[in-house]
């Protein structure tokens, strides 16, 4: 019994926009977070070692930030090759979001964040389908993330 609410026409085309993305995971992943700290300044505040950055150009060199970019970039790649594997794909959500909730005390909206700067970046890069066949999946990484983070007490 799937908790996703993904076709299996959905997910191939969801799978198709993302590998665009994911062939340059890091710097697709770096551009992400340095939009993220540029325009949501605050978000910066959870990570202790890009807080003194000030300019994007210093925070696309930063070994930290692009290792970051990179890990985030391969955790979603892990979500989406599981996305017909509700178990599977809740087995790599759930560690993930216990970690983000009671260790890192990541405020939950800042998941938003992150997928609606990916969306903006596929729809600059590849055009508003490409974004439109990844919107769902952004969709059901958030709810299971937000679930996660109610079951943990936020």
């Amino acid at each position: 019994s799937s908790t996703m609410s993904l076709s299996e026409a959905e997910v191939q085309s969801a799978r198709g926009a993302w590998e665009k993305i994911y062939v340059d995971a890091e710097d697709n992943g770096t551009a992400v977070l340095v939009r993220m700290f540029t325009e949501h300044p605050d978000t910066k505040s959870y990570f202790t070692h890009f807080k003194g950055m000030d300019s994007a150009e210093e925070m696309k060199q930063s070994d930290q930030v692009r290792g970051h970019g990179k890990k985030v970039f391969g955790a979603i790649n892990n979500m989406v090759q599981h996305l017909d594997n509700s178990e599977a794909f809740l087995g790599i959500v759930t560690p993930l979001g216990k970690k983000h909730a009671t260790q890192l005390k990541i405020d939950p909206k800042n998941f938003r964040i992150i997928c609606d700067i990916i969306l903006q970046l596929m729809e600059e890069k590849f055009g508003g389908d490409c974004k439109a066949s990844f919107e769902k999946v952004t969709n059901e990484i958030c709810t299971h993330l937000n679930n996660i983070y109610k079951e943990e007490g936020w």
